[in-house]
């Protein structure tokens, strides 16, 4: 999972501004799905994919997943599944944090340290970072990368662990501002202790796509030197829309990155799931949400999901095995906006239409940006429909609201 990565910035899905020839290998021979939807924001889809639930019912604070939560690495430790995670945390300060989520092994920036560190550089996840190995915090300084450690520990844990079932769970650090060098740019400085302001230089961000794609290679890369190609399930997405000083083109038109906006360039993500052998490749245009991935993963791992766990996701592995399944005909987020005094937008939405609990209903077929609601007295019968089918989705949800009682 990439952070700030959205829908545009990948060649298969129609990105025109960055080379990603891995990811679009992965696509040709797996399954990319058109229309995956994250929440706006990091801390909020981090919460939901790992737990399988809608914000709604368990999300209260930024950067803090509460600790009564169960999430795909408990569950799949649980089942005799080895257990990992590495890249960002943002979910808790405890030393035991990653532990405690179910993960053997974590190694994960902004655990007990945060963006900024001690003097006057802005960042601290990139060159010479400041990572936590199992709760233990360190500082680097002879010039590491710090998603180049990040990837290192994957694949040495996959390697670790290649004669029995594993879990790795990579938030990526990349692509998040500060936008900076790698060590494959010509501009790489490993002396540097990191950005001194807060975008950095959005120049970078094609090489730091670049970076991820290279990334992604590798992983793919160690899965078939060890054997593993075609008993692993690897899925690919990004955690929201892409940041906003970030213009790509898709399609042939420009895309404004939409980070922390609940529209489409804040949400619409890629999701790539590569499985050789067992996936049949295509295109899939499936409505799929956050909370749909834990009850896929459970599934492929052949793992019960507690019949006392309420979830709010459906799996989509049937159709990665060329089934029809059990296809969402609606998606709904509850959003607690940091960026906006925490305000509050809950919606619900299908393929072509999502309403507002404000009210606000969009055309989305004819309005991606939701620039002009429409007026009930304006609904063709089409219209009314959908918005009554998904006025029952906010109220269902809206009953359930801890936040509001």
């Amino acid at each position: 999972m990439v952070d700030d990565f959205g829908y545009e910035c990948v060649g298969a899905d129609g990105g025109e501004s960055y080379e990603t020839p891995n990811l679009d290998k992965m696509a040709e021979h797996g399954m990319r799905f058109t229309d995956c939807y994250s929440m706006p924001l990091c801390t909020p889809s981090r919460v939901q994919i790992m737990t399988g639930k809608y914000n709604v019912r368990n999300y209260n604070t930024f950067a803090k997943l509460e600790r009564d939560q169960i999430t795909f690495g408990n569950l799949l430790q649980s089942n005799g599944y080895a257990t990992c995670i590495a890249g960002k945390w943002q979910l808790g300060k405890e030393s035991d944090s990653a532990q405690h989520f179910g993960f053997d092994e974590s190694l994960l920036w902004q655990q007990s340290g945060g963006r900024t560190r001690k003097g006057t550089p802005f960042d601290s996840r990139y060159p010479n970072p400041e990572l936590d190995t199992n709760g233990n915090f360190k500082r680097y300084n002879e010039g590491e990368f710090g998603p180049d450690l990040t990837l290192d520990f994957v694949l040495n844990f996959m390697r670790k662990n290649k004669e029995r079932p594993f879990f790795v769970y990579y938030p990526m650090i990349l692509t998040h501002c500060p936008f900076s060098a790698t060590p494959d740019s010509e501009e790489w400085d490993p002396n540097s202790l990191g950005s001194k302001t807060y975008f950095g230089e959005k120049q970078f961000f094609g090489d730091m796509v670049g970076y991820v794609d290279k990334n992604v290679g590798l992983i793919l890369g160690e899965l078939s030197k060890l054997g593993l190609s075609d008993n692993t399930l690897v899925l690919f997405t990004g955690d929201n829309g892409t940041d906003k000083p970030i213009v790509s083109m898709l399609n042939g038109e420009p895309y404004k990155g939409g980070k922390g906006d609940t529209n489409a360039h804040g949400t619409h993500v890629p999701l790539i799931a590569y499985w050789p052998g067992k996936i049949q490749p295509g295109v899939n245009g499936d409505l799929i949400d956050f909370s749909d991935f834990l009850p896929t993963l459970c599934q492929a791992a052949g793992v019960a999901i507690p019949k006392d766990l309420t979830i709010d996701g459906r799996s989509f592995l049937p159709q990665l095995l060329g089934e029809k399944g059990d296809p969402r005909e609606w998606s709904y987020s509850w959003y607690k906006d940091k960026t906006r005094d925490n305000k509050i937008f809950a919606w619900a939405m299908d393929h072509r239409y999502k309403l507002y609990q404000s009210g606000d209903f969009y055309d989305l077929q004819n309005d991606l940006l939701e620039e002009h609601p429409i007026a009930s007295k304006d609904l063709d019968p089409q219209a009314r429909q959908a918005k009554a089918q998904l006025q029952q989705v906010i109220d269902h949800y809206a009953a359930i609201d801890k936040h509001a009682k």
